[in-house]
């Protein structure tokens, strides 16, 4: 039997290995996802500058208002469709996606989903 523990450092191992090959600018920042057993949370993130240009997350009262459960797969949409909204606000339509060594499945799907069906480019 795999510990969580053992499989976080999996996912982080994997993860490491795709940020050495992607890497966010400000014309085309990097949509990071990051997703806990309760939340999930989303950033544009300008890697030459190593700043945040727009987030979301299920923490947000928007957010909460809109669904009744912060762990399932629409309350990833509506945080997908959040950080589109945001992104396209500050004029940022092209993204590259890190989906921070998850597998393209379940939340992580649906806010990539949500993201592009908003108007992001990945």
């Amino acid at each position: 039997m795999i510990n969580k523990a053992s499989r976080n450092e999996a996912r982080k191992k994997r993860h490491m290995r795709v940020r050495n090959k992607i890497h966010g600018t400000a014309l085309k920042p990097r949509l990071n996802v990051y997703r806990s057993l309760k939340q999930i949370y989303a950033q544009l993130i300008d890697d030459d500058n190593g700043t945040t240009l727009a987030s979301a997350s299920t923490l947000e009262k928007e957010v909460k208002e809109k669904v009744e459960k912060p762990y399932n797969v629409d309350a990833a949409a509506v945080v997908g469709e959040l950080v589109a909204k945001r992104a396209l606000e500050k004029g940022i339509k092209d993204v590259v996606f890190d989906r921070g060594g998850y597998k393209y499945h379940g939340r992580v799907k649906a806010l990539a989903d949500a993201a592009r069906d908003a108007g992001l480019n990945f």
